[in-house]
């Protein structure tokens, strides 16, 4: 049976993509990878950019452009089957990248690229590309003892496969609350929009009423307009508790265990690689220096912005209590009295502006902006295979009438999408990236 992952020239055939499809293809383009490592230092040439990055970078981005797709698909259209698949490839893949990251031959043959006098001559990209690189076998552990590189090793896998653990349980969690109120006198000041959408929730499910999620789509208008303080306390306590030992559904999909382990690992890690803290070592590849550099920024940036926050909560609390009697403002009260302030004050809300900014209108009118400040053309291309039907993608040609990048748009929110989901960023040719959002679905 032909593989589309293996087969692909182009943009990835989302609809053809079967769980079945992703172990195999991934464990081809892995021995790919290590048989074209060992094939240029096995081929005698003095290492060069030409002789080493090259043809590694295009066997990596073999994998890439497979990779990307599958961790798109498990971000954006979850299912059992696909997650299983998903998940057989995280050791795979993390056992590749460590025996990358610790190949001997590989990094004298990085080193040498670095030494030499033609290292001058290369771009600064290229440079930087082979600089970044043997800093990254320094933090794979190239230089430990062979016991301290297998431990390295270890670590790593087990912290992909956490995870992507933790990231499946924020999901189940939020899929598995729901809210179905049959009386709609409990849900005054909740938008038509917003009723409208939780009835096709209801309806979708086969139920009478009006179905409410963890969604932000579905979450944020109750925190918002709902005038039933019970339900957005509910709500709001089933949202932030979510993976965790508290809430509605305490220990069930808790992510506390996992959260205790990552910690530790991520020490462990830090210190076989020398450094005190894991903060020393996430910094090393950033442009902060130290640990104290970071939480000085914070800090200082936390001390500029609170007086500012004090007095707008001090504004909020006045005006709570003068116009609504409410004498304690709790977490699930803050949204809905400043929607309450700020149609005070202005006379309008996001709901009554919202008929005028339908989909067509805003994204034209984002692509307009596009054009008179950077003289970018975006224009929608049809035919284009995708994962949903709600799905669009778009060419970006520049001034010239060169193409310049693509991307997909995934604006809606749906069951098995992960919050913030599913960013891709794969070249083919040119950039293209995936843009996932969870906004409500017009009614």
């Amino acid at each position: 049976m032909s593989n589309p992952l293996l087969t692909m020239t182009g943009l990835p055939p989302f609809s053809q993509i079967q769980p079945e499809h992703v172990k195999p293809a991934v464990e081809q383009a892995i021995a790919d990878c290590r048989a074209a490592v060992e094939a240029v230092l096995a081929s005698g040439e003095a290492p060069s950019w030409a002789s080493i990055c090259v043809p590694l970078a295009e066997t990596d981005d073999r994998l890439n452009r497979i990779w990307s797709p599958i961790g798109h698909l498990n971000a954006v259209k979850n299912s059992s089957e696909l997650r299983d698949a998903y998940e057989s490839c995280l050791p795979i893949l993390s056992d590749y990248s460590t025996w990358v990251g610790q190949h001997k031959g590989l990094y004298e043959a990085f080193k040498a690229i670095k030494a030499d006098a033609s290292f001058a001559d290369l771009t600064l990209a290229q440079q930087k590309s082979v600089t970044d690189a043997l800093k990254d076998f320094e933090l794979s552990g190239i230089g430990l003892p062979a016991q301290d590189q297998h431990r390295y090793g270890e670590i790593s896998k087990r912290l992909s496969e956490l995870s992507s653990t933790f990231s499946n349980n924020v999901l189940d969690a939020t899929m598995g609350w729901s809210k179905l109120i049959a009386d709609e006198a409990e849900l005054a000041g909740l938008p038509e929009s917003a009723l409208q959408a939780a009835k096709a929730n209801a309806e979708a499910k086969e139920q009478d009423g009006y179905l409410f999620t963890l969604d932000i789509p579905s979450y944020l208008p109750v925190m918002t307009y709902c005038e039933n303080r019970a339900l957005r306390q509910e709500m709001y306590e089933a949202f932030v508790t979510r993976a965790s030992d508290r809430g509605p559904n305490a220990g069930k999909w808790d992510n506390s265990d996992i959260i205790a382990e990552k910690l530790k690992l991520n020490h462990e890690i830090a210190r076989l690689l020398g450094f005190n803290t894991y903060s020393e070592k996430s910094l090393a590849t950033k442009m902060a220096e130290t640990p104290a550099q970071v939480l000085g920024f914070l800090n200082d940036l936390a001390s500029r912005a609170k007086p500012q926050g004090e007095r707008e909560i001090a504004e909020l609390r006045e005006y709570a209590q003068s116009e609504f009697g409410a004498t304690d403002l709790a977490p699930w009260d803050l949204a809905f009295y400043s929607e309450k302030l700020k149609q005070h004050r202005y006379s309008i809300s996001d709901e009554q502006l919202r008929p005028y900014f339908p989909e067509q209108k805003v994204v034209a009118g984002l692509f307009e902006v596009l054009k008179r400040v950077f003289g970018m053309d975006v224009k929608a291309r049809d035919g284009v295979d995708v994962w949903h039907e709600s799905v669009t993608f778009y060419d970006i040609f520049d001034a010239h009438g060169e193409l310049r990048g693509s991307f997909y748009l995934d604006l809606y929110a749906r069951e098995h999408k992960r919050g913030g989901a599913g960013w891709m960023s794969v070249w083919y040719a040119v950039p293209v990236k995936t843009v996932p959002c969870k906004h409500r679905w017009p009614t």
